[in-house]
């Protein structure tokens, strides 16, 4: 569907209200299914038109659905640190990414040297992360952006073919949620905004 730029000053009060109540839900409660191949192109191209100082895409996505979630719980347990290594946490490493139908892996990759600093190029990457929560919210499913252990990893990181300035920004869960979402504490406004 061909969807043209709304007007700047066209009042949208569906996307005011969309952002006023979403809230992630727990992977650990997540069920099927997914969005279908539409719906998850849709939401990463929503999340690919976030602000890009420089227009240097400095991220990428690693798509998890399927047999590639199993498969994906097997490098985990591969992984994870031999101390660490009980029955019990290999089943649960073999099963983190079964919990959702979808995750979508966003890696941050970075270009040093240039005019863009850094931080920029990473604020983009968890705006990337942000923006997804928000189009899978839009089209009916709950969202959960996690990091967890495998994000800090260096040999996950390898065996996800990360290349030098890439690091994983997150782990971006989609799913249908299996329990009603809480509402959970927001900062009140007159704590955090000063004016100058």
């Amino acid at each position: 569907m061909d969807r043209a730029t709304p007007a700047l000053n066209r009042p949208a009060p569906d996307a005011i209200d969309l952002l006023l109540t979403r809230r992630s839900g727990s992977a650990k409660a997540m069920t099927g299914p997914g969005p279908d191949a539409d719906d998850l192109r849709a939401i990463l191209t929503a999340a690919a038109r976030v602000p890009d100082h420089g227009k240097l895409f400095p991220w990428r996505f690693i798509l998890f659905e399927g047999e590639a979630r199993a498969r994906f719980g097997e490098v985990l347990a591969e992984c994870l640190p031999s101390e660490e290594a009980t029955p019990e946490r290999l089943a649960m490493e073999r099963a983190r990414f079964l919990r959702a139908p979808v995750i979508v892996g966003v890696i941050s990759r970075v270009r040093e040297g240039i005019p863009i600093p850094v931080w920029e190029q990473e604020l983009s990457a968890g705006a990337v992360c942000q923006t997804m929560l928000i189009a899978a919210t839009a089209f009916g499913f709950v969202a959960n952006w996690l990091t967890e252990w495998p994000a800090y990893n260096a040999k996950v990181a390898q065996r996800l073919g990360l290349q030098d300035g890439e690091r994983i920004a997150g782990f971006v869960y989609i799913g249908k949620s299996a329990q009603p979402l809480d509402e959970r504490v927001r900062p009140e406004l007159d704590k955090i905004v000063t004016r100058f």
